[in-house]
C-alpha cells in the first residue's frame, strides 16, 4: 500500500473530511473509486471506502466524502486515519516523478560521495517535506527542497544532497 495522506478533520455535518495530502496532486485521486483507510501507516489492516466526492479545498488541500462515512459522527471516528491505495490503483508517475514510498530505502550521499545513510521515512512539516535519513543510531533530517536535494535517481536507488556529514 502507498500512503497518500491523512484525514485531518471533519468538514461540515454531512460526513465530508479534510484531507492532508502527502503529495502534490491529490485531485488525481478522484480517479480511484476506492480509497483505503487505516490507523497505522505501516499496518496491514486497510479498509476500502467508496469515494462519493472529492474536491479542492484551500491551498493544496482536498475534502472528500465516502459512502461509508455518512455524517459528522462517522467523520470524527475516522479523523487521524491514513489514506492509502495499492500501487496498481495509482496513476503511474511521470518521468522524474515518484511516490514517497519509492524514496524509502534509497541511499543518501552527499556531493562528495560520502554515504549519509538510507531514507527511513519522510515528514510533512507544512513548510516543506523532510527526509528522515538513518545511519545506524544517527538520524539526520534533511529538508526535501532543491537547495539540499540535488538529485533523486529511483532507478539507481540513490539521492544526492548538499549536506556535510558533520552538520
Amino acid at each position: 500500500m502507498i500512503v497518500l495522506g491523512r484525514i485531518a478533520a471533519p468538514f461540515g455535518v454531512s460526513g465530508w473530511l479534510k484531507v492532508h495530502p502527502f503529495g502534490d496532486d491529490p485531485l488525481s485521486w478522484k480517479k480511484m473509486p476506492q480509497w483505503w483507510l487505516g490507523v497505522d501507516p505501516d499496518g496491514k489492516e486497510w479498509v476500502p471506502h467508496t469515494l462519493s466526492g472529492c474536491k479542492e479545498h484551500g491551498k493544496g488541500g482536498v475534502v472528500a466524502a465516502f459512502v461509508e462515512v455518512p455524517d459528522r459522527n462517522a467523520a470524527e471516528a475516522v479523523t487521524g486515519y491514513y489514506i492509502a491505495a495499492p500501487r496498481e490503483a495509482l496513476p503511474a508517475p511521470d518521468q522524474d516523478e515518484y511516490y514517497w514510498a519509492d524514496l524509502v530505502g534509497l541511499t543518501v550521499r552527499n556531493a562528495s560521495g560520502l554515504v549519509l545513510g538510507t531514507v527511513s521515512g519522510l515528514l510533512s512539516t507544512g513548510a516543506h517535506d523532510v527526509l528522515q535519513v538513518q545511519d545506524g543510531e544517527t538520524e539526520r533530517l534533511i529538508p526535501f527542497v532543491a537547495h539540499y536535494v540535488t538529485a533523486v535517481d529511483v532507478a539507481a536507488r540513490c539521492i544526492t544532497v548538499e549536506w556535510e556529514a558533520d552538520w
